[in-house]
């Protein structure tokens, strides 16, 4: 479902792909040579590593629950200030599937402790083994790919499994090759650390099952200031490949479910206090919470711009009308990570069918959605000139694209230069939670890390976006204000910015087929 996207990526176009992000990262080091660029520098913005950069943004949503009161500021430091617990804030879900729960804490001599519990079940209720990771990292300089992130290096010095129960033991001897299960296993007691790997020892049994730390790479930390004067403060790791083989090769553009700081968290959050007291040896059962009834009907839209992999940020706003299986969706893409500069929004319409429970996820139901019509518009003027760029009958109308003005796109049948193709079909999961307020929350499958599209049932996710929250009332999407002050943001000259949107535009066209939506 998630819009209206090409197939799969073909190979000519992955090699574009890899040459655009070539174009960035040379454009970006241009750019910084042109400014006598600074360590913690990022395109368009200035400030040194003894002055940090911070992003600043009013998030609103107009939901019926919230209350003007509940209206949040958001700031984001640049390097990033990691010291202290980072708890999860609730079952994460991971592609395989995967279920787990994490705490990480990092000290001011910047060695951490990583703590992961694996489970059986999607509830975190059962735990199977628990990883021990100890090691160091090392800020090194702002994201040139995904803006409003920092890029890190990591040494692993000593990772410890517990496993905590003769079953879990036989599940995990089932994953792992012979080599490991007889003179690794064979020495694992339940309940019993026991050091899988150190820095005399190789990685083989740990790459076997799946394990990989590059989401320390990249790390974005945000602080929300709440207007009754708390604040919530949010861990932003690396993304995990939604495909099992590369994972422990992934260089991560985007983004996985947050942590929270153990000391400043949301509330009331029983999971947090339960995953901030575990240990390897003592694992947090989460509670069995009851299964949230699915129900899609009404709007539904993003908490706050969200991040994809391949600089691509955007929010989402669905409306489902179950009578008529009928389904549309806005994604209004964004050119920062706050989401202030507008490039393009496409607006997609189409069917749905539900269809059984998923095996793989207790709770969740697969879909199958299909795209009949998509319409796109241009938010700023170098959109609009490369979209008039195009080939007759390729993308929408020949030299009709204006900024501000939407256009249809089935005459064409869909748009070659954006990867889309009319009607499309795509193989879907959701997932309905109650979130710490009582309110319902829709997790939607997650994208194919590699771009290529669920269109069969066997590519249909295994791990989930960023929760949506229902809304109501006349306004139909969360609306946001942003304020910056002269010691937080400072622009470049305008030419090399606009020079950086058009490089970031033509990008983001060819990552098109990543994108999108859900």
């Amino acid at each position: 479902m998630k819009c209206a996207e090409a197939g799969n990526m073909s190979n000519g176009r992955f090699s574009h792909l890899l040459k655009g992000v070539w174009l960035l990262w040379l454009w970006q080091v241009v750019f910084v040579a042109g400014t006598g660029g600074k360590l913690w520098e990022v395109p368009t913005t200035s400030f040194t590593s003894s002055s940090n950069h911070s992003e600043s943004m009013q998030w609103e949503h107009e939901c019926q629950y919230r209350h003007l009161q509940d209206r949040v500021k958001i700031t984001a430091d640049i390097p990033p200030r990691l010291d202290g617990t980072w708890v999860s804030t609730r079952c994460e879900v991971r592609p395989g599937p995967e279920f787990l729960t994490r705490s990480y804490t990092f000290q001011p001599s910047r060695h951490f402790q990583a703590l992961q519990h694996y489970y059986t079940d999607s509830s975190c209720a059962d735990p199977a083994y628990s990883l021990m990771i100890r090691g160091r990292l090392r800020l090194r300089q702002a994201s040139w790919i995904t803006r409003g992130a920092t890029e890190a290096e990591h040494h692993i010095s000593k990772v410890g499994i517990v496993v905590h129960s003769p079953v879990a033991k036989q599940r995990l001897a089932s994953r792992l090759p012979q080599a490991c299960v007889g003179p690794t296993l064979s020495r694992v007691l339940p309940g019993k650390l026991f050091e899988m790997y150190n820095t005399r020892a190789g990685r083989g049994c740990l790459a076997a099952l799946g394990f990989s730390m590059l989401e320390m790479e990249l790390i974005r930390v945000e602080t929300q200031h709440h207007s009754h004067g708390g604040k919530v403060q949010e861990l932003f790791l690396g993304d995990i490949h939604t495909d099992w083989t590369q994972r422990t090769l992934h260089r991560p553009t985007g983004y996985q479910q947050p942590l929270q700081n153990a000391m400043h968290h949301i509330h009331p959050c029983p999971v947090c206090a339960l995953v901030y007291r575990s240990s390897e040896q003592r694992p947090p059962g989460l509670p069995r919470s009851p299964a949230a009834q699915l129900s899609l009907s009404g709007r539904w839209v993003s908490q706050g711009c969200e991040t994809r992999p391949n600089i691509l940020f955007l929010t989402r706003d669905f409306t489902f009308n179950p009578d008529q299986h009928a389904w549309e969706g806005v994604y209004r893409h964004f050119s920062d990570p706050i989401c202030t500069k507008p490039t393009f929004t496409l607006r997609a319409l189409g069917h749905y069918a539900q269809g059984n429970p998923s095996v793989k996820i207790s709770g969740a139901t697969e879909f199958v959605f299909k795209v009949t019509q998509v319409l796109v518009t241009a938010e700023e003027e170098s959109t609009a000139k490369l979209l008039n760029g195009t080939r007759p009958g390729k993308c929408g109308p020949v030299g009709g694209w204006e900024v501000g003005v939407e256009q249809d796109l089935n005459p064409t049948a869909g748009c070659n230069l954006l990867g889309i193709k009319l009607p499309h079909k795509e193989y879907e999961l959701f997932k309905t939670e109650l979130d710490h307020r009582k309110h319902p929350l829709l997790f939607i499958g997650e994208r194919p890390t590699d771009g290529s599209s669920p269109d069969r049932p066997q590519r249909r996710p295994t791990s989930f976006q960023a929760p949506m929250v229902v809304c109501g009332g006349e306004e139909t999407h969360p609306s946001h204000r942003y304020g910056f002050n002269s010691k937080q943001v400072q622009s470049a000259a305008s030419g090399t910015g606009r020079l950086a949107q058009l490089v970031l535009l033509v990008l983001g066209c060819m990552l098109f087929s990543w994108l999108c939506c859900f």
